[in-house]
């Protein structure tokens, strides 16, 4: 995979660097469109050598222009090259209609699109829009993504996959599934989060040699995990269990055992040096016999679990929990300690019933009790993920941890971080309660709360790609924790 740096920057401050790129480092609108256009083309030239059919569906604005360039050079290069306008392409002005005018007397085709795609397209690049875009696609543009995305050709997106928010990864409606995006001067969050990572394929940053002055005092609006970003330290030849925490993990109602078995057991993978569980009585010979590392105390009173708070270094709540009176005295009592929480599912949920701010908390939803714990659809959080994770970092004075595909870590004052990896077969049951577990034994290792949540959050998701090695579909909770262990001694 291609290194890429980790800053993001927002659809605002992309539009700033343009502006301090051209004014204040005096590179010309008309060259900065030239270098993205020789960018795009030579990436897409070192993948397709052998296309010689390139389609480029060009759309109204700047991106049109990179388009046009990109459709030149691939004339010059001898390759039949045929631009596609949903819109009205004579209407181009500015720098992008100079390209156009260019492409043109190199003798370029150009036609209307007429909603089919010519037969023996090799390679198709999406000009239709750039980072501006915020309103769905409509009429022909919507026509022409649905074209692309099921002509079963390479596509190369320029700058951002048309139909993709650039801030928040949210398809407008309907987005273009690039198998390619070279993006320009810098990496924007929407690629990584949310639709992002399905929409854009492998990414590819051209700088364009936008010098890094431009970016002086303009702070990331979100950052990228970096690989190994935590790492935890070699373990004394003299070290004991008790110098690795102690996780106690709380949840397993009726019917719900194997939840908190994974959480236990994803804890101790990732070198908790105690794990116990307190569960229902019904499940403490079953968890036993398949976790015998485990301590498990099975208890109908919640006023037994006082004696393990007292011994625990952080608290993992809510796998399996249920929402049951049982549930709620528990999760009543663990409120009241001062220890760190890494606090998951119905717990999660009996909290959006009755919100506080703790502080010391790692709150960890998926979007449906994200949107629970704001008080809005589920739908309204993934059309912005980062401001969802931001609201409930403020709200509850908390760690988020919101999951899905490009998972984000949030805590104010700190930068958003965003996880680049993972894959669609951690969607499975038990993924997020082995995710708990494995915060959780970062933090009983010493790891402060946000470190703990980035570090789990890549090592849970580094393990799930390790485990799809084998396929996608079938993938297990229990694959995955078993790759935690070689990942956490790296």
């Amino acid at each position: 995979m291609l290194q890429l740096p980790d800053a993001l920057y927002s659809i605002a401050q992309m539009r700033e660097l343009d502006r301090r790129a051209i004014e204040k480092n005096k590179i010309a609108a008309r060259e900065l469109m030239a270098r993205a256009g020789a960018a795009a083309w030579q990436s897409l030239r070192q993948r397709w050598p052998k296309a010689k059919h390139i389609v480029v569906f060009a759309g109204a604005g700047n991106n049109a222009g990179d388009g046009y360039v990109l459709a030149a050079l691939a004339q010059r290069a001898k390759c039949r090259v045929t631009v596609v306008t949903p819109g009205a392409g004579a209407r181009l002005s500015g720098i992008a209609g100079a390209a156009r005018k260019r492409y043109l007397a190199l003798k370029g085709k150009e036609q209307k699109f007429s909603g089919t795609l010519p037969a023996d397209a090799d390679v198709i690049v999406d000009a239709l829009f750039g980072i501006g875009l915020d309103r769905p696609l409509q009429d022909r543009w919507l026509e022409a993504v649905q074209v692309m995305n099921a002509a079963g050709r390479p596509v190369v997106s320029l700058d951002i996959p048309s139909g993709l928010h650039a801030g928040s990864g949210a398809a407008l409606g309907a987005a273009v599934h690039a198998s390619l995006t070279v993006t320009f001067i810098a990496l924007k969050p929407g690629m990584f989060t949310g639709d992002g990572p399905a929409c854009c394929g492998e990414v590819e940053l051209a700088g364009l040699k936008v010098p890094a002055k431009a970016f002086a005092d303009i702070a990331p609006a979100a950052r990228l995990i970096a690989d190994g970003e935590a790492r935890l330290p070699r373990r004394q030849r003299s070290a004991h269990k008790g110098n690795f925490g102690h996780v106690l993990v709380i949840g397993g109602d009726h019917g719900m055992a194997g939840a908190v078995r994974l959480t236990a057991e994803a804890a101790l993978r990732t070198g908790a040096g105690l794990v116990s569980v307190i569960t229902r009585p019904l499940h403490v010979s079953g968890l036993l016999a398949g976790l015998p590392e485990a301590m498990v105390l099975g208890t109908d009173d919640p006023a037994d679990i006082m004696t393990l708070l007292a011994r625990a270094t952080v608290v993992a709540i809510g796998p399996g929990l249920g929402q049951s009176d049982w549930a709620r005295i528990l999760l009543a009592r663990v409120l009241d300690t001062p220890l760190p929480l890494v606090v998951d599912a119905d717990a999660l949920n009996l909290l959006a019933a009755h919100p506080l701010t703790r502080g010391q908390w790692i709150l960890t939803p998926h979007p449906g009790e994200a949107g629970r714990l704001l008080q809005q659809p589920a739908a309204q959080v993934q059309k912005d993920r980062l401001q969802a994770a931001w609201q409930i970092a403020e709200k509850y004075r908390a760690v988020a941890v919101l999951k899905g595909a490009g998972s984000i870590v949030a805590e104010a004052p700190d930068t958003p971080a965003i996880c680049r990896h993972g894959n669609p077969g951690m969607a499975a049951p038990g993924m997020g309660d082995a995710l708990t577990g494995v915060i959780a034994a970062l933090v009983a290792q010493g790891l402060p709360l946000a470190e703990a949540a980035r570090a789990g959050v890549e090592l849970h998701a580094l393990a799930g790609d390790q485990a799809a090695q084998s396929g996608e579909r079938g993938l297990l909770a229990r694959d995955l924790i078993g790759a935690l262990r070689v990942l956490v001694n790296r």
